[in-house]
């Protein structure tokens, strides 16, 4: 059992706590059952597994699926795993996984597909993801200047399914809109001041959904990208929604358009 804290392991898994170390390693971390149980269900490669021997014997068929992979298995003390992970109160687990691919576009391009432009926040982030699979969007691009996609709140905010959307982070994120644009898929874009509202668009043909920072929203240029602008009815003298439940009404707008009647 590893019980020092001075250990390689504990300091190389430290360091992917940070964006730099991250990139440097082209790791990333997943922490608790969840996201490694997920990470075995599609087959996502791990590195190493860390646990505690209370997590090993109150998971063991989980724990008999990651031996079977053949994946390096670290059992270590609770209080090195305190050490590990970024949250507060750990469930006893902690992986070591390779940063994802750039996805590319999809051929033929999905039904619906999310831009989103600057998002800082990696709860929202991981929202977005959740949401997105939950609807059906078939991929989504990210700007460079946005949260790091793998971010450990990120992949928690998730809940597992970050593993399952296609992702690409667009150094301009306007030569992307762009493409999607000249292939004649419509993009869509939300402003307080548009005239129709968001029920008003018709989601049965292949649509990009642009979405902006929480504080600012678009960028003009991005916006005017947009093909058709809509707006979110609000009351009350609300300003704005959170981006994760625009994107929600949205995207459940269209899911209603394209069921069966």
């Amino acid at each position: 059992m590893l019980t020092s804290l001075q250990n390689p392991l504990v300091k190389h898994i430290r360091k992917l706590h940070r964006p730099q170390g991250r990139r440097q390693e082209q790791q990333c971390l997943l922490e608790g059952t969840h996201l490694v149980e997920v990470a075995c269900q599609v087959n996502y490669p791990l590195i190493i597994v860390c646990y505690t021997p209370h997590w090993q014997s109150t998971h063991a068929t989980l724990f008999t699926l990651l031996h079977q992979t053949g994946v390096r298995l670290e059992q270590v003390s609770p209080e090195v795993l305190s050490a590990m992970v970024t949250t507060v109160h750990p469930d006893g687990v902690v992986a070591i996984a390779h940063q994802r691919h750039p996805a590319a576009l999809p051929i033929p391009f999905p039904q619906w597909g999310l831009a989103l432009e600057t998002i800082q926040d990696p709860g929202n982030m991981g929202t977005l993801i959740r949401t997105a699979v939950a609807t059906g969007v078939g991929a989504m691009w990210v700007s460079q200047d946005s949260v790091d996609i793998h971010h450990p709140k990120v992949l928690r905010a998730s809940a597992g399914e970050w593993f399952r959307l296609p992702m690409e982070v667009c150094r301009d994120l306007s030569v992307q809109v762009q493409s999607c644009r000249r292939a004649g898929i419509q993009v869509i874009a939300t402003i307080p001041t548009a005239p129709f509202t968001y029920w008003q668009v018709d989601f049965n043909q292949p649509t990009l959904i642009l979405l902006g920072n929480e504080g600012e929203g678009l960028s003009s240029p991005l916006l005017d990208l947009a093909d058709v602008r809509v707006s979110i009815p609000l009351q009350g003298g609300v300003e704005s929604l959170n981006v994760s439940i625009a994107a929600a009404l949205l995207l459940y707008e269209a899911r209603r358009q394209c069921l069966p009647c």
